[in-house]
């Protein structure tokens, strides 16, 4: 199950044309800011949740994912865990790559490989699911980036809530829903085995302060 620090509660039209949804994106900062005030209410007393917790490996690198970038910000959490016999990865997917951590369903749904400019690796087309998850053998540069292989092998990923509430408002017209229903669908639907944050860069923080270098997951 996702785990969701920001409300545990939640632990379960036509489409606009890029450059518009993107400047649309921009005209909903305040939507993010929001989301930066609700979780600020929310969070535990002290200073926000323990995350990414306490990290076993001795070798600790954080990849910043703000962009899917082909699925690179996979591949970095593999090519960094692969040599070191004793290390934990963190992937902290916000902004444009939060929809990494989403289920089938919500890429189908809401359109999201069409309206990002995402393909699907196999099919060479707009993602209609979520083409980092499960893949056929071959799809990826290396079937061990999926994200199953690296949640298995122990990798943490946190999902960006302000990323959730702001693009899931501006996809809701591609599911004929409301900006509220979406929101509490995406957050419903991320990822089991992965935890929805504050915000991403409050994430890829809390990731250097447990002792993780830092590695860009962007083009």
């Amino acid at each position: 199950m996702a785990k969701n620090l920001i409300d545990p509660r939640l632990e379960v039209t036509d489409m606009p044309a890029r450059r518009g949804f993107f400047a649309h994106v921009g005209g909903m900062v305040a939507l993010g800011l929001a989301g930066i005030s609700a979780a600020r209410a929310q969070a535990p007393a002290g200073d926000g949740p323990n995350w990414p917790g306490d990290l076993k490996g001795r070798h600790r690198q954080v990849v910043d994912a703000y962009e899917t970038n082909a699925g690179f910000p996979l591949a970095y959490a593999y090519t960094f865990l692969a040599p070191n016999a004793s290390a934990s990865a963190v992937v902290v997917l916000r902004h444009l790559a939060t929809p990494m951590g989403l289920t089938d369903a919500m890429w189908s749904k809401y359109k999201i490989g069409a309206t990002l400019e995402i393909d699907d690796p196999e099919t060479k087309t707009p993602a209609v699911k979520n083409p980092f998850i499960r893949p056929k053998p071959g799809v990826l540069m290396t079937d061990d980036m999926a994200i199953d292989k690296l949640l298995a092998a122990g990798t943490v990923f946190g999902v960006c809530n302000v990323a959730i509430q702001v693009l899931s408002k501006n996809l809701a017209g591609n599911a004929g829903v409301s900006a509220d229903a979406a929101a509490k669908e995406w957050a419903a639907n991320v990822i089991s085995g992965m935890t929805i944050i504050p915000s991403g860069t409050w994430g890829v923080n809390r990731a250097q302060e447990a002792g993780c270098t830092y590695c860009t997951g962007g083009g």
